[in-house]
């Protein structure tokens, strides 16, 4: 039953994450930048991890020497957030969301050319699978709308979360536990972010409350029920188990993206998704 369990949570953790289009795109819609959803994207979430932690009696409290790999941490993820929703601007979110899924391949990447880990036919057929992926997405859906410049936009959020994971793995001072960390990463990122748009655009009002409600939900759902989800999958099924059912992070923003935003989904779009996915699968199983 824990298995089962763990399985389910890794489902809705990775179909969860995959639904930031259906909450974030409405918004865009009704006239607000990406900046200013992502800053109450990472307030809202803030505030909900804020309760969670009240409620499960953890201490707030960290210690002067971990700021600044905190601020390092906000730094790479708020990258790869801000990279990523400018994807949405240029392409249906379906191809933005499973470039991003080409994290896993940057990770290993990263791993093999800076840290020396042990180099493998099955990587590099994998790798060679990814880059066939991106090759078959950059033929686009017949109207233009997939573009070099695009694909390069959101491969950089894919490289900017990759980075994110490889430098929590490589920082020995931070002790604290996953949810902590994650509510960190949202306060000092919600500061930077507000730090960077305040002087140039300002920050947009809410401008009602239907964009109020899709904020909301981007916070929750895809924020904060994600990464609860991912803790009890990984710790009912393993860390490999549920990185593979991460493949559910693409494939749940393309139905979204074709069913409820209409995006047309050619074969070469297809094949790009289906090689990307599968490279991706490979690398994890291999690790």
């Amino acid at each position: 039953m824990n298995k089962i369990n763990g399985f389910l949570y890794g489902l809705l953790s990775s179909a969860s994450f995959g639904l930031i289009p259906l909450f974030t795109l409405p918004a865009m819609h009704q006239g607000m930048n990406f900046e200013s959803i992502l800053l109450y994207r990472f307030l809202f979430a803030a505030l909900a991890l804020a309760a969670i932690l009240l409620l499960n009696g953890q201490s707030f409290r960290i210690r002067l020497q971990e700021i600044p790999s905190l601020l390092l941490l906000a730094v790479l993820y708020l990258m790869s957030a801000v990279f990523l929703f400018w994807g949405y601007k240029l392409m249906p979110s379906g191809v933005a969301t499973t470039l991003h899924f080409m994290y896993p391949v940057f990770t290993t990447l990263i791993m093999m050319i800076i840290f020396h880990e042990k180099r493998s036919i099955w990587r590099f057929a994998a790798i060679a699978l990814a880059v066939t992926g991106v090759y078959f997405l950059s033929s686009g859906d017949g109207s233009g709308a997939v573009t070099l410049i695009g694909i390069f936009i959101v491969l950089i959020s894919a490289l900017g979360y990759a980075l994110y994971l490889v430098t929590v793995s490589q920082l020995k001072v931070l002790q604290m536990k996953g949810l902590k960390l994650t509510f960190y990463v949202f306060i000092f990122g919600s500061f930077m972010l507000f730090m960077g748009i305040a002087p140039t655009s300002g920050v947009q009002a809410i401008p009602n409350w239907d964009v109020a409600g899709h904020l909301l939900m981007l916070a929750l759902i895809p924020t904060v029920v994600s990464n609860l989800a991912l803790v009890r999958a990984v710790k009912s099924i393993g860390s490999t188990l549920t990185s593979v059912l991460g493949a559910m992070e693409p494939v749940t923003a393309v139905c979204v993206g074709i069913f409820i935003f209409g995006e047309a989904v050619t074969t070469g779009i297809g094949l790009g998704i289906g090689l990307i996915i599968a490279a991706v699968t490979v690398i994890i199983l291999k690790r």
